[in-house]
């Protein structure tokens, strides 16, 4: 615990050193946002039909965002080299650095989608299946985008390929979130999907590290 604790300060610093990177998710969320209503028309029922779907899609889109980056900077300046050689478990590092990157590039587009939600007519009812959705669904995507980034890193220019490998596993997220916030709209049982949501959740949380590592060692080799 105490080797997670330091990897969690010594990403965290690296993190804050790139803060303009890590805004471009909470950026680019807020303007699909804000455009959509000037594409579709500010009519609210015609918004407020199409709110839930266009803040799922802009918070995938948004993690695909800074995705590359992942590993990439210790890549390219030898540090995860070093860290593949010290005596903490490779699936801690990468523990370490999917829980920064989650914290510093999701949970602040997490935190401003009430805002987003009334920008959008949202109907306060769904409001709540749609935070949830979105909590498990960003960290199901932060998981499934720790694997994917350690299978092209080393490749370069790999930004392009990395969104065509993770978009197809981020579509039951996707469907399985939407449907959610779609059913509470329409008064019927939501939690379901929550809960199938969050057995993947479990699931990855235990065996995404140690895929990830696996495939940063392949990577390197």
């Amino acid at each position: 615990m105490h080797e997670f604790t330091a990897l969690l300060r010594r990403d965290t610093s690296l993190m804050w050193r790139k803060r303009a990177d890590a805004a471009q998710p909470l950026l680019f969320a807020l303007m699909v946002c804000v455009m959509f209503p000037l594409a579709a028309g500010s009519e609210p029922a015609r918004l407020a039909h199409s709110a839930a779907a266009v803040i799922w899609v802009a918070n995938l889109l948004a993690s695909l965002l800074v995705l590359d980056n992942l590993y990439r900077s210790d890549f390219e300046d030898g540090s995860l080299e070093q860290l593949l050689l010290a005596p903490v478990p490779l699936p801690v590092v990468i523990a370490s650095k999917v829980a920064v990157h989650w914290l510093t590039t999701a949970l602040p587009v997490l935190l401003i989608t009430p805002l987003l939600a009334q920008m959008l007519f949202l109907p306060d009812a769904q409001l709540p299946a749609l935070m949830l959705s979105l909590l498990v669904g960003s960290m199901l995507m932060s998981l499934i985008g720790a694997m994917v980034a350690a299978l092209t890193l080393g490749i370069r220019r790999s930004g392009m390929l990395l969104a065509l490998m993770a978009l197809p596993m981020y579509v039951p997220v996707l469907v399985f979130g939407a449907g959610s916030v779609w059913s509470a709209g329409q008064g019927l049982p939501w939690l379901g999907a929550i809960w199938l949501m969050s057995a993947g959740l479990a699931l990855l949380l235990v065996l995404a590290p140690w895929a990830a590592a696996t495939a940063l060692r392949i990577a390197l080799s």
